[in-house]
């Protein structure tokens, strides 16, 4: 895939996302049945009505690539082979700030290449927050009330400072993760949902975010994109780039990812 392709790739999740996240504010403004999976986590009709709305356009446009998809998954949907490259999508991040009626729940669609994700869009639907990546290209994009874009600006990690910014997560935050931060003696810790998180280190609002609870490779691969465009780097222990389409363990566990601390411009990072 050229240089072009990635841009028209763009280009397709960013409609993709508009046309899910008009979905999902339906729901949000009506009233959203919630169930839940085998694992007890939540899941509405906004999740599997946006989820449609993405494979369906995906899979017209590239109809041989794999996709990988956070609902699908669950009820036991997985490629057999990943190939070089495929889709992960997670149709709604953040459906307990969804249910709870907050505002920072995002939808995600990523191309990972070998191992590394290269394009992906983060969309927080109900703030209008946008941002769209391809490989060495990074922009936060102005959406109206229409679900429009309006506008596009260039995003990169901040410079190093000190102390640090963190963001850690609004409904997951465990004593290992406190642990971690208390060690930085971080000067600011902004909580918040979804991957929103990744995007605010790509703006350069913040400046790290480490996570020690679990998480799915189609949580955190939009957003790793993103920052990846913006100039950082997303850390799995040992200091390694975190990777993406691990296979070899049961069912959806192939997509568990490890620990991980994502950066931006920081000098040094405490081994974890």
């Amino acid at each position: 895939m050229a240089a072009a392709s990635d841009a028209a790739m763009r280009e397709l999740f960013e409609r993709l996302a508009l046309a899910a996240g008009r979905r999902i504010m339906e729901v949000f403004h009506g009233h959203a049945t919630v169930e839940h999976k085998a694992d007890a986590s939540p899941v509405t009709e906004a999740d599997r009505d946006s989820e449609r709305i993405i494979l369906a356009g995906l899979r017209a446009a590239f109809p041989q690539m794999p996709c990988v998809a956070e609902e699908e998954s669950a009820g036991g949907i997985v490629p057999t082979s990943l190939g070089d490259a495929f889709f992960l999508v997670d149709p709604l991040d953040g459906t307990k700030e969804f249910v709870n009626r907050r505002t920072d729940f995002t939808v995600n669609i990523a191309l990972v290449r070998r191992g590394v994700p290269e394009v992906g869009v983060v969309f927080a639907p109900c703030s209008r927050r946008f941002f769209s990546a391809e490989p060495h290209l990074a922009e936060q994009l102005t959406v109206d009330e229409d679900f429009t874009i309006t506008a596009r600006r260039r995003i990169h990690v901040r410079e190093a400072v000190a102390p640090m910014a963190v963001v850690a997560s609004r409904s997951h935050l465990n004593a290992e993760t406190e642990a971690f931060i208390h060690r930085l003696k971080a000067a600011e810790i902004v909580s918040v949902g979804s991957s929103l998180k990744f995007c605010l280190l790509a703006a350069g609002e913040a400046d790290l975010y480490p996570r020690f609870g679990p998480t799915m490779e189609w949580d955190t691969a939009a957003g790793d994109a993103v920052l990846r465009a913006a100039g950082g780097l997303t850390l799995a222990p040992g200091g390694r780039p975190l990777g993406y389409g691990k296979r070899g363990r049961s069912g959806v566990a192939d997509f568990l990812n490890p620990s991980f601390v994502a950066i931006g411009r920081v000098e040094a990072v405490p081994a974890f």
